[in-house]
């Protein structure tokens, strides 16, 4: 405070001796509309009243400097984040000047090849490079001759963004590397150098490179190449998926889904998330389902076993009969030998019948060890693999989920997410399933399921955003190509808020429209079903025609950590369906409460142990704690309108492929 406690006195004596003057030496200065004041003021002058009066002055004065600090601090941080805003322009700006002084990409220095996108990427098309002699590198998209061989046109494209830069290489650049027609076929590679030059007003591009010379070729044979220039299906691409990412729409698809990831880790981390690592091999199951793929070593164990003599179980009976028969031979022996200690031949036998018991139990423990190996793996009494041999010591899995283990960090960090693979050996060939797949899955201390529904939906609005301002000629290409709807929903989504409506008010809403003949849905709609995709693209784009958050489901139809509601029927979970896609994202209020936890894990069928680190979260310090999933292919399926799953991650896995 500017009014601090040496200074106190005197601005406390300051203002007295002013008021002091203003009462006693100059009443007739005063106007009669003042003189009640004064006459309210005077009293606390007078004898004992004056320390009362100097208190309510210092009161007075402290409060004058505090709103006078306030207002001073105040115009301080405005004055700060105008600073703040200029040096963010200033950033911006030298970061262009930068660009334009250094061209050169920063990891292709030794080739000095500049970008396409750095080129038809900026403000001006490439403007402020012309008359500059720059490198460009990538592959022919479209070839062409012209002005009868003298010269021909190549669009070539880098993948650094949708467009491809046009360069015009003369006949005798291109004799230099074995003529134009060397050049022109489509999936040829190469370097050209040239100098960047305006294009006639009207064309397309503001700039093209006038070829000077060429200083690679990778040829590419146009008879046998497999991505021609005409539209090609999706189905065939899927047999080249070592070709498909020069494809425009998985190009297209590719940096869509690059700038989606860069959105998710920006938004979580401006909004004070940790990211954290979660294991792809895990000893338990998340969801409950059972449909995970085992990680084992046993199998590569078989070969151990080859040699080792398979045993029936009817050798195994007789060898456990022949062995009681010793038993009984041996205590025939023991007894005649002990009824006559002196006879030596007697305590023979004994001996020879006792080694024979042993001889015969160790080729039993033998015979029985041999009997567990069946099919090359060693197995337990009740014929289970034995996975004290295996690598983990007990079973393992792919994961299906990081939630569990992100709860865990959670719990003592506060406020995590989990981006990473995933995987379900669902035998599913739909065009909405795969079995590798990645998850984004934030976890939130101190979060109820309102909240829950909050960062879901900001984090759904903030990555459409993101594509409007990051990824145009793509999504130019998408909705021109493959959804002529997509940029409308997008744009929809960033704009809109999200439409909430609890699971019964959804199912009541869905039965009306059945009930008066408005549409019939192939899965009956009543209460305690899982919504199906048609009932959740229903809701979203025929009913509320918006993003919809579906909240308090039936407990029996989700997974058992989610927080049993007070009507013993529910569960705080949500899912947000989004158009096009229907669900999205699935998330809920995880149970906090250790009793109503074990009950539900007993109530699936689960064994307690393989969770006793998750029911330690709720002994020691339980909170109160929320999280989503969303599977990141869907999200990019959302912005893309593309049909099937398939394309829209590099290399899919589903029932019988797995390509590369």
């Amino acid at each position: 405070m500017s009014c601090s406690i040496s200074l106190l006195p005197r601005v406390v004596a300051g203002a007295t001796s002013r008021i002091n003057m203003h009462l006693f030496r100059a009443p007739q200065t005063v106007s009669i509309r003042s003189r009640p004041q004064l006459g309210t003021l005077t009293p606390l002058v007078r004898g004992n009243d004056k320390a009362t009066f100097l208190r309510h002055t210092s009161a007075r004065c402290l409060a004058t400097t505090q709103t006078m600090e306030a207002d001073s601090t105040t115009g301080v941080a405005a004055e700060v984040e105008s600073l703040r805003a200029q040096i963010a322009q200033l950033e911006t700006t030298l970061k262009l000047k930068e660009k334009q002084l250094d061209t050169v990409y920063p990891y292709s220095r030794s080739y000095n090849k500049t970008s396409v996108v750095t080129i038809l990427g900026s403000e001006d098309g490439g403007k402020k490079l012309i008359g500059q002699t720059l490198r460009v590198g990538g592959w022919v998209k479209t070839g062409r001759e012209a002005g009868a061989g003298a010269f021909c046109f190549l669009e070539v494209n880098d993948g650094s963004m949708f467009d491809s830069l046009q360069v015009m290489v003369p006949k005798e650049v291109a004799e230099e590397v074995g003529g134009l027609r060397a050049l022109t076929a489509t999936g040829t590679s190469v370097l050209v150098e040239g100098r960047l030059e305006a294009t006639p007003e009207g064309t397309k591009q503001a700039v093209e490179l006038k070829a000077t010379k060429v200083l690679h070729v990778g040829p590419c044979d146009a008879a046998t190449y497999p991505i021609a220039k005409k539209k090609t299906s999706y189905e065939f691409l899927r047999e080249k998926m070592h070709l498909r990412p020069r494809a425009n729409t998985i190009g297209a698809v590719a940096r869509i889904r690059n700038a989606l990831a860069f959105a998710t880790h920006k938004f979580f981390q401006e909004n004070g998330f940790l990211y954290v690592h979660t294991p792809i091999i895990t000893a338990s199951d998340c969801e409950g389902a059972g449909e995970m793929f085992q990680v084992t070593t046993l199998i590569g164990k078989m070969k151990e076993y080859t040699d080792v003599p398979s045993v029936s179980p009817q050798q195994l009976e007789a060898l456990k009969g022949e062995l009681a028969a010793q038993g009984d031979a041996v205590k025939a022996a023991k007894a005649a030998a002990a009824a006559n200690k002196e006879d030596k031949e007697l305590a023979a036998a004994s001996k020879a019948a006792v080694d024979k018991l042993l001889k015969l139990k160790e080729e039993f423990a033998k015979a029985e060890e041999s009997s567990r190996i069946v099919g090359g793996i060693k197995r337990l009494p009740d014929g289970t693999p034995d996975y004290k041999e295996d690598f983990f010591s007990k079973p393992a899995y792919l994961t299906v989920s990081g939630q569990l283990q992100g709860e865990f960090y959670a719990s003592a960090l506060s406020n995590i997410y989990t981006f990473g693979p995933t995987f379900r050996a669902e035998h599913s060939f739909t065009a909405r399933h795969l079995a590798e797949f990645w998850m984004i899955e934030p976890e939130m201390a101190f979060c109820d399921l309102k909240d829950d529904m909050q960062c879901a939906e900001d984090y759904v609005r903030y990555c459409c955003k993101h594509l409007l301002d990051n990824c145009a000629a793509d999504l130019e290409f998408i909705n021109k190509m493959v959804d002529n709807t997509a940029l409308a929903r997008l744009q929809q989504v960033a704009s809109t808020p999200f439409k909430r409506v609890s699971y019964t008010e959804a199912i009541e809403l869905l039965q009306d429209v059945v009930a008066r003949g408005v549409k019939q849905f192939e899965f009956k709609v009543e209460w305690g079903i899982d919504l199906q995709t048609e009932h959740e693209r229903y809701l979203t784009e025929e009913i509320f025609k918006q993003p919809v958050i579906v909240y308090n489901y039936p407990k029996d139809i989700k997974a058992f950590y989610m927080k049993l509601n007070e009507d013993g029927k529910t569960v705080a979970a949500m899912d947000v369906l989004v158009p096009k896609v229907g669900e999205l994202i699935g998330g809920s209020q995880r149970e906090d409460r250790l009793d109503v936890l074990e009950e539900r894990i007993r109530d699936g069928g689960m064994d307690l142990a393989a969770y006793e680190g998750y029911l330690d979260l709720r002994r020691y310090g339980t909170v109160p704690h929320s999280g989503f999933g969303l599977g990141f292919e869907r999200l990019v399926l959302f912005a893309t309108g593309l049909d099937n799953i398939r394309e829209v991650i590099p290399f899919p896995r589903w029932p019988g492929n797995a390509a590369y």
